[in-house]
């Protein structure tokens, strides 16, 4: 018994990552095993303090973008009432808060003040949701973010838009609680009416991290997924909510010792965990679209350079093909799925290619939010001595100084290697060479 639960355990934790089967069990196993090393993970972490810092200071220009909108619609007491409801051992901090708040609003409307609040505000704000990008391109394995302009535009739109619906779905909630109460008076419904209402508003934070997972990465992400993936975060989001709420009885011990600044290690702790769920949210969000992408996990983190450079060399190889017998070119998670590769060697071989200019990104038509992979020059012309020597040539070279003087003879010697190897592979073209298909996945 104990042998056969160590075989399952080893399989959760490792083995199911060399598990190409396609079937529901395998499907959950991996999702509940990426569940646990995501929110260990020690870059998680380390992003996640980074984004900590950089919420806390955005948090008052965030604020007071948040309660300007709701002056105009006139909630701006529902949502005080709402903090000082979810804090309520820390009215005295939230009140200092929100007398900054109003302070900020007052300068930001006065004079030339206006027009540089009103900047610094946006840019705050674009700064942070930028970095939250860039973290999920990484996540997504995309090397090149949105454009200046896009940044603008987007960045812009996501400020305006959230801090509306959040006003909105909390004032559709007080108006949907009084109208109910009002239209059935009866004191037996109101249990089954709270619970509808905090149902109500479970779905609104499964649809604002699913909304999260589908906007902010510069990737295409499926609804499907970031719904998974917004549900598991939604959840753990307001399960650490409940956790944080139902604590502060204690946080009167740290009133003692703090004094008004016992919100503040609180703060940073909830901030901490809650861009930890986010980000487990996003890499949830990625292995479930890829989910069959993401195996070989660990033989990935040892892969030897010899296999990484045929695996880039069979990515060019693959958008040569393609190009010769005139079909179109795959995207590279296309190009994963249809080939049984790890999307993350895919991605990074496809940006190397790119940068030696020997790929390039094309529009596909049937998937226009992201870009295939096409031959950059004549296929015809491509062999193995050009990839091995344009590869070789990325990157900064000669930047230690003295070096070639003291390893002289190392350095001719390395050289003469290379040279040979390129001369060598110069006579063999990647258009001759033939990609086997004999399984279901073609193997290179």
């Amino acid at each position: 018994m104990m042998a056969k639960g160590m075989k399952w355990y080893r399989y959760m934790v490792d083995g199911v990552w060399s598990d190409t089967r396609r079937s529901f069990k395998v499907n959950v196993v991996k999702t509940l095993n990426l569940s646990v090393r995501s929110f260990f993970n020690s870059d998680l972490q380390m992003r996640a303090g980074y984004l900590t810092y950089q919420t806390l200071l955005a948090i008052v220009p965030a604020l007071a973008l948040v309660f300007a909108i709701g002056r105009g619609f006139g909630f701006q007491n529902i949502l005080q009432s709402q903090l000082f409801n979810s804090f309520p051992a820390q009215k005295e901090a939230l009140s200092k808060a929100f007398t900054f708040v109003d302070s900020y609003l007052a300068q930001s409307s006065e004079g030339i003040f206006v027009g540089i609040g009103i900047v610094f505000l946006l840019w705050t704000l674009i700064s942070l949701i930028g970095n939250v990008e860039d973290c999920f391109n990484t996540i997504w394995g995309i090397k090149q973010g949105r454009s200046i302009w896009r940044k603008l535009t987007d960045y812009s739109a996501i400020v305006l838009i959230l801090p509306i619906l959040m006003i909105c779905s909390s004032g559709i909630l007080v108006f949907m609680s009084s109208t109910i109460e009002a239209i059935l008076p009866y004191g037996f419904l109101s249990p089954f009416i709270k619970l509808l209402l905090d149902f109500t508003s479970l779905v609104l934070v499964w649809l604002f991290f699913t909304g999260t997972y589908m906007l902010i990465p510069n990737t295409k992400v499926k609804f499907k997924n970031a719904f998974i993936a917004g549900v598991m975060a939604g959840t753990a989001y307001s399960i650490l909510q409940w956790l944080f709420l139902s604590g502060q009885i204690y946080v009167t011990r740290y009133n003692a010792i703090y004094g008004s600044f016992a919100f503040l290690p609180l703060l940073l702790i909830w901030l901490q965990f809650v861009w930890l769920i986010t980000l487990a949210g996003g890499v949830l969000c990625f292995s479930s679209q890829n989910i069959f992408e993401f195996s070989f996990t660990n033989e990935i983190n040892r892969i030897s350079a010899n296999y990484k450079w045929r695996l880039t060399l069979a990515v060019m190889t693959v958008a040569v093909d393609r190009f010769n017998n005139e079909k179109p070119p795959l995207t590279p998670h296309q190009m994963a799925v249809e080939y049984g590769l790890p999307i993350t060697l895919v991605n990074d071989a496809a940006h190397k290619l790119t940068d030696a200019g020997l790929l390039q990104k094309v529009v596909v038509t049937h998937n226009e939010d992201e870009a295939g992979l096409a031959p950059a020059i004549d296929p015809s012309k491509i062999t193995i001595g050009m990839v091995l020597e344009r590869l070789g040539a990325i990157g900064s070279t000669n930047f230690i100084p003295q070096f070639n003087d003291r390893f002289h003879e190392l350095s001719d010697a390395v050289l003469e290697m290379r040279e040979e190897c390129i001369a060598a592979g110069s006579k063999i073209l990647l258009s001759e060479l033939k990609i086997d298909s004999q399984t279901n996945h073609k193997q290179l």
